[in-house]
């Protein structure tokens, strides 16, 4: 059993030593808001991956849908187009 690098004895030696200093009284107590803590730490950590994983995807979507111009900016720039076109069709037939 390993848990961060601590193998068993060390982990009976600080369980020893927090008995010592806490006593047999305070000791649930404390674990049980050490387990508290662990568990809220570990419930903000899936919450970010999983806020991280839609943002992700999201953005992924996003990068793959084709970014489309809107009707007035088209409309807009065939006119610009068959202007153009013209002015040179007229210069091209005035030569």
């Amino acid at each position: 059993m390993n848990v961060f690098g601590i193998g068993l004895p060390e982990m009976a030696l600080i369980l020893v030593i927090a008995l010592l200093v806490f006593g047999p009284k305070k000791l649930p107590e404390i674990g049980r808001s050490l387990g508290k803590a662990i568990r809220g730490f570990q419930d903000a950590s899936r919450e970010f991956e999983s806020e991280f994983k839609r943002e992700a995807e999201q953005i992924e979507q996003a990068a793959r849908t084709p970014i489309l111009p809107e009707s007035g900016e088209v409309a807009a720039k065939e006119a610009s187009t068959a202007e153009s076109n013209h002015q040179t069709t007229t210069s091209s037939q005035q030569s």
